[in-house]
């Protein structure tokens, strides 16, 4: 189906389904332990040997030799992979580093060797027998050490160019009578996903099945080929139920790539996790960003000149953080300018978290709308409120899909008791309380990609949709099951969903929000060609006069159940979503508005969340339980980031210290007491079929600024290096009465 002419009325807008807050129907089985996932799978490989992987030791160097001969002598040792006994391995298009490393070490605990054996634990103790020795090399660690040598990186799909600019920024900047000049840092932060990384993999003659932890299943097949050189044809990934994902299993890792060469080695079906301290210093992380935002603007506060400077590092040939690109297109300002560079840093691969880019962008971005909120006297809304803009600042003939930015500020404010707040900070107390409250804009690009499914229709009436699509605890599964129930008029009942497997049509996947909006719109597309074969199948003339409603076919007088139009033999029909250029006519966003009331002890500097609000606009809702559940989850998230979260680094040697979930701090609920989420009544014709948009990466993307902000609100202390620690407030903290 091709989508390149804005969307009418369709089955989808019967809203009997869709739209409602139904239960998600995978709850049962993750509940009662059936959920199968990936190291779990017992019915796959009941024969399987365990895995276990040896991480590098050093950051930067090589292997000057390793002795194996105490660990292949180990009780139950099986086999013993490293990169002399793998033969030539390639590394995948959605790699930065080699997924097994050696001679050469790319990064702290690259995967160099994995030891199977017939059981864990001795997999596990022979791994500690196996006996390396390195030669050094000189490191680079320390963004902040490295940001002078940091270039400009190549433009990609995602990130755009590392570099825009609009009218004269330097002259409108210098010309400004107000103006703000502020640096401001996020850290490295870890993915700390319940379930880890892990695959099982299993050979059949020249045939590699992988029951994996995987977002994006056509990327994952793409890349296990090319790395073991072999033909994408022979290679199945399996990946129905993932125990959280957040980008940090976007991309495959050692351990799908590993259990593959290991099952090989070893002749028998092979499993593999990493361990936690390997997820956190062997996989993908939120790489740290140095920020410098430059806001100009006339003394009525219009801004009349915008500069955002974002610095990140990673591996070399590797990606930035696209932290600035928010700022094309949130507030108006005529001249303008964005800046992207990259240093090289010898640490492991920084890739996507959930929002890469936006998330720690508008940390910074955020915090200074405030700053300059406050040199102009305006309240912080209504200086966001002047400066909105419905078209794109930098190309204003491509104006918004849907913008309701404003509404969602001042839907918020309504809500959230905004107009009691105090603007003098360090005013209000309850008790021992400093008491603050702070807002942020929201705000997350809507992507398209083409998205297919897989549709059969038996004579049941039962309606399976078969998709590689995967659900990584956001509902995938329901909100496709709706799609299916309302385009073809079943109940949810008579629908059967069958996700993450490459044996099923290529999907969106799950990533970069853009999940929930494709898959279900190639879902309908493949509904609506099964749609076309009922009423071929059934000799009607035109399907504009058919009606599937109630598990029936109606044409005029006639009426058909589904389940005998199918016949003995059932229909199949298969099609995708493919987009034409209205994302290139509009600028498709999504825009909200987050709203934090904090505490902050005035002796000690302990900070305690005490309510928030996300108000969202971000198209069709398609189902409120599981996007409030999303939004909240985000929320929580972005607690974390403004408080918590902190891969502290070593900068001598080059690995993260607190890699365990130990000492790697994240909220919990009892930090969040009350969360509240609103949709605004949007549908946007323009972004597909089904009129929606991406939610979940919303929820995260401003709520740090906005802590931070209600915390100076509290206080009157302001923090621009994230987390905002008590040992960053305590000294400033206004005195003890």
């Amino acid at each position: 189906m091709k989508f390149d002419t804005p969307a009418t009325t369709n089955p989808i807008d019967q809203l009997k389904v869709i739209g409602k807050p139904t239960d998600r129907i995978d709850g049962p089985l993750k509940t009662t332990g059936t959920a199968p996932y990936a190291y779990e799978r017992h019915d796959v490989a009941p024969d399987a040997a365990y895995g276990y992987i040896v991480g590098a030791g050093i950051a930067k160097g090589r292997i000057a030799s390793m002795d194996l001969r105490a660990a292949r002598a180990a009780p139950g040792v099986l086999a013993i992979v490293t990169a002399d006994h793998a033969g030539k391995l390639g590394k995948g298009d959605f790699n930065t580093a080699r997924l097994l490393g050696g001679p050469e070490i790319d990064h702290y605990h690259q995967a160099v060797a994995l030891v199977v054996a017939r059981s864990f634990e001795q997999a596990r103790a022979a791994a500690q027998l196996v006996r390396i020795e390195y030669t050094r090399s000189e490191g680079r660690f320390d963004l902040a050490a490295q940001k002078a040598s940091a270039q400009m990186p190549k433009p990609t799909e995602f990130a755009g160019p590392p570099e825009t600019k609009a009218g004269d920024f330097a002259a409108a900047y210098a010309a400004a009578p107000v103006q703000l000049d502020a640096a401001y840092t996020t850290p490295d932060e870890s993915h700390a996903m319940m379930e880890p990384h892990a695959s099982i993999a299993a050979w059949k003659g020249d045939k590699l099945t992988v029951w994996t932890s995987n977002q994006m299943i056509d990327w994952g097949v793409g890349d296990v080929a090319k790395t073991l050189g072999i033909p994408k044809a022979n290679v199945r990934l399996v990946s129905p139920f993932i125990g959280g994902g957040f980008g940090g299993k976007l991309f495959v890792r050692a351990d799908a790539v590993l259990a593959a060469l290991g099952a090989r080695a070893a002749r028998r079906p092979v499993k593999v996790a990493l361990q936690r301290p390997l997820m956190m210093n062997n996989t993908t992380h939120r790489p740290a960003t140095i920020q410098r935002i430059r806001i100009g603007a006339t003394r009525d506060g219009k801004i009349t000149a915008i500069a955002h400077e974002g610095w990140s590092g990673d591996l070399p040939d590797g990606q930035a953080e696209t932290a600035v690109n928010q700022t094309r297109l949130l507030y108006a300002g005529a001249n303008r300018l964005t800046t992207t560079r990259l240093a090289v840093l010898d640490l492991p691969e920084g890739n996507a978290m959930r929002a890469p880019g936006e998330a720690p962008g508008m940390m910074a971005l955020e915090i200074a709308m405030d700053e300059m909120a406050e040199k102009l006297g305006l309240d912080p809304i209504e200086f966001r409120v002047l400066n909105d803009t419905q078209v794109d600042p930098e190309k204003p003939e491509r104006p918004f899909s849907q913008r309701q930015l404003i509404h969602c500020l001042r839907t918020g404010a309504e809500r959230f008791g905004w107009n009691r707040r105090n603007s003098q900070p360090a005013q209000v107390r309850d008790g021992r309380w400093l008491v603050g409250i702070g807002v942020a804009a929201a705000f997350r690009n809507n992507l398209l990609t083409k998205s297919g499914a897989r549709v059969r229709l038996d004579n049941r009436g039962v309606v399976t949709v078969e998709t590689d699509m995967t659900d990584i605890g956001t509902g995938s599964y329901t909100i496709i099951a709706q799609t299916a129930a309302e385009t073809m008029g079943v109940p949810l009942q008579k629908v059967l969903v069958r996700l993450g497997d490459s044996a099923f049509p290529v999907s969106a996947g799950s990533g970069g929000q853009w999940g929930a909006n494709n898959s279900t719109s190639g879902v309908y597309a493949a509904c609506m060609k099964l749609r076309e074969a009922i009423v071929q199948k059934l000799g009607i003339a035109s399907s504009a006069d058919v009606a599937f409603t109630d598990g029936m076919v109606r044409a005029g007088d006639r009426v058909v159940p589904l389940a005998e139009a199918a016949g003995p033999s059932g229909l199949v029909a298969e099609d995708a979503i493919e987009y034409g250029d209205l994302d290139k006519k509009y600028q498709q966003s999504t825009f909200g508005a987050h709203f934090v009331e904090a505490g902050v002890d005035a002796g000690t500097g302990e900070i305690r969340i005490r309510r928030m609000l996300a108000v969202c606009a971000c198209g069709r809702i398609l189902n409120p339980k599981s996007a409030r559940s999303q939004v909240i989850g985000a929320m929580t998230m972005g607690v974390g980031a403004a408080l918590m979260e902190d891969l502290a680094l070593d900068k001598r040697h080059g690995f993260f210290v607190n890699h365990d979930l130990a000492a790697y701090e994240v909220p919990v609920h009892a930090d969040i007491p009350h969360q509240d989420v609103i949709f605004l009544d949007e549908t946007d014709p323009i972004s597909s079929p089904m009129k929606a948009k991406g939610v979940a990466e919303l929820g995260i993307c401003g709520v740090a600024a906005a802590v931070a902000n209600a915390i100076y609100n509290a206080t009157g202390v302001r923090v621009r290096d994230y987390p905002i620690t008590l040992d960053k407030l305590l000294e400033r903290l206004p005195r003890v009465a």
